[in-house]
């Protein structure tokens, strides 16, 4: 496979792994995590955004859709899906932009010119390249493709990963990384498939091997009040990261924010049925204090 659909390339990013990077957001994700910040990421096809907000009635799209399966109504523009084919015409013709489309496939040579135009801010930072989604394993071939050519140019490499994951397929790629950043959301099997829709055996799995495999592992928690802030669920992720093998990883806890709410308004999905908050600052220092009774690093960010 020398081709994957990405929904974002973002550059300068310093955020995702060390130094100035340039990360690939790849779409399609096997989980479906409550609070996810980036939902148009979990479809592994092609979609269609529209932000009632911006839309001034200019009906281009209307006239220039091949199928008729736009419509102006009251509430805006809707799409009959049924009809639509996704070919992204209105989405061209939009004077205001308020009809985008997710996703766009990308050969590997026309990626590694971009990555190549990043170079010298890459190379004077000691950045690289990071792989996002989205779940980068889910397109395994064009992801170990990608990493043997950004491998051959001589740049740093990290894959971001859920860990739900082809166990085999992750020790390839594992070979070919010189980071991961790997996922930790929940202990708990049941409030786990409760949150992102997936058991955790796999991913506690991979963890555990990807480890005994000397790889070098960043752990992130997506912190999340009424969620995983407690004390009993972060003392469960310290017990278990302080008990893999070789160097312990750095734990970043990432607090989670709504600012995801006007991409999930775009899909047309409804956003934090659930009652999840930001975690106080009294809740982040308690989570630092307990990782570090571990031995186990751990900051807000990263």
């Amino acid at each position: 496979m020398n081709q994957s659909l990405i929904f974002d390339i973002k550059r300068y990013a310093i955020n995702d792994g060390p130094g100035i990077r340039i990360t690939l957001f790849m779409k399609g994700c096997p989980l479906s995590c409550k609070w996810c910040h980036n939902p148009e990421s979990q479809s592994p096809g092609v979609q269609k955004l529209y932000t009632e907000s911006k839309c001034i009635g200019a009906q281009e799209c209307v006239k220039m859709c091949p199928e008729d399966a736009l419509t102006l109504t009251p509430k805006g523009i809707v799409t009959d899906y049924q009809a639509c084919t996704l070919c992204g015409i209105c989405a061209d013709v939009c004077p205001t932009k308020a009809i985008e489309m997710s996703g766009r496939t990308y050969e590997i040579d026309e990626l590694m010119q971009i990555i190549e135009r990043e170079r010298v801010h890459i190379e004077q930072s000691n950045g690289g390249v990071t792989f996002s989604g989205g779940e980068p394993l889910m397109n395994p071939d064009f992801l170990m493709k990608m990493l043997d050519a950004c491998g051959e140019s001589k740049l740093h490499r990290t894959v971001d990963t859920c860990g739900f994951a082809d166990t085999e397929t992750l020790l390839k790629v594992a070979k070919k990384t010189e980071l991961f950043l790997f996922d930790l959301k929940l202990m708990d099997e049941a409030k786990h498939k409760k949150w992102t829709g997936v058991s955790n055996k796999l991913i506690l799995k991979n963890l555990q091997l990807l480890a005994e495999s000397g790889a070098n592992i960043n752990i992130r928690v997506p912190f999340i009040r009424n969620v995983n802030a407690d004390h009993n669920t972060v003392t469960e992720m310290a017990e278990f990261i302080a008990a893999l093998p070789g160097k312990k990883p750095v734990v970043n806890l990432l607090p989670y924010h709504n600012i995801a709410a006007n991409k999930y308004n775009k899909l047309g999905s409804k956003y934090n049925e659930f009652n999840m908050e930001e975690p106080t600052e009294e809740e982040q220092s308690r989570a630092i204090a307990i990782f570090e009774k571990y031995g186990i690093e751990a900051e807000v960010g990263g």
